[in-house]
């Protein structure tokens, strides 16, 4: 009983660190502007650059989101995601996150590297600080539209590969059964276009591109000896739009089949597939139903997310993790 109260004392002041450093983030903006991912549980380096090296072996990860299928113009996102601990026992990690989002006439990429600094904090409990720094490439082509007047001023302007600096940072702890993190992916308020811009044809930046903060946050839970669960959350917060927030379940099988299920706040209603096929690769797949009057124009959306895990000999995790 001794021992057991430091310990229990120890996983309470961990998770209210973690809950106060989220409240202390300005809450008082909204919305969304960056691409939205329904298996967000997987792809957690796109937003919090302190998840790189928390795999413990070199992890590659491809993600590719199809969303309102049959809505012309509607979003297209790719991203591809390496990392993998280095350094003396494994304290640093250092990876790669590139996103490739399409929506109506701009495509717009970033390539980011991500670092980050893990500090032990229990037996088993691990809190990493990362860095996230990179470019975003935009470009614009107002013909791509189809346009009731092609000599509107407000659709002359294009922009061509508008590089942007990115930098972004987060915090991620993490234990064989916890994980939670915030973070910040990119702190600079890109401008890309404004309205005085329709004026002068020489500045071709118009819309400012705001700042993003995210909680993640999930648990795996033991309900027998061939089956986890795992409750999961995202929140996300811009200035400019509603609050989202997902919330998902997901079961798995006798450490290979994985089920589940999430709900977008007040826009959609999941439902997630994944197969553990090897020690080495996962496979998960997902359809989001909108539960807003844009269902009746589109055929939902579809994502597929693929991991790979490439061991070394002396690696000596035996049992694939659940996040």
């Amino acid at each position: 009983m001794n021992n057991l109260i430091p310990s229990v004392m120890r996983k309470i002041n961990i998770y209210f660190f973690i809950t106060v450093a989220f409240v202390l983030i300005p809450l008082g903006t909204h919305g969304q502007q960056d691409a939205q991912y329904t298996q967000y549980m997987y792809n957690t380096q796109i937003v919090n650059p302190a998840y790189a090296g928390s795999r413990e072996t070199l992890s590659l990860g491809l993600l590719g989101r199809t969303q309102w299928v049959g809505f012309e113009g509607a979003p297209q996102t790719f991203t591809f995601t390496a990392n993998a601990p280095v350094g003396i026992y494994n304290s640093m990690g250092l990876g790669l996150s590139i996103v490739h989002d399409q929506i109506g006439p701009a495509i717009e990429s970033n390539i980011n590297v991500d670092i980050s600094y893990t500090v032990d904090v229990s037996r088993t409990g691990r809190l990493s600080f990362g860095f996230k720094g990179g470019l975003d490439i935009l470009d614009v082509d107002f013909e791509r539209l189809n346009l009731a007047d092609p000599n509107d001023p407000n659709f002359q302007i294009t922009v061509d590969q508008k590089l942007q600096p990115q930098v972004g940072t987060g915090i991620y702890f993490t234990n064989d059964r916890f994980y939670a993190g915030v973070s910040v992916p990119n702190f600079l308020n890109t401008k890309h276009f404004d309205e005085d811009s329709l004026q002068d044809t020489d500045v071709s930046s118009v819309a400012i591109e705001r700042l993003h903060y995210f909680l993640i946050m999930g648990h795996v839970f033991d309900l027998n000896r061939s089956i986890k669960f795992k409750p999961a959350i995202l929140l996300k917060t811009v200035s400019g739009s509603p609050l989202q927030l997902d919330v998902s379940a997901n079961f798995m099988f006798n450490e290979k089949f994985v089920l589940g299920t999430s709900y977008r706040w007040d826009a959609s209603i999941s439902a997630m597939m994944g197969f553990q096929v090897s020690r080495a690769f996962f496979a998960g797949v997902a359809y989001d139903y909108q539960s807003t009057k844009l269902e009746a124009y589109s055929n939902g959306s579809y994502e597929v997310f693929l991991r790979f895990d490439i061991f070394d000999r002396s690696d000596r995790i035996l049992i694939p993790r659940f996040f």
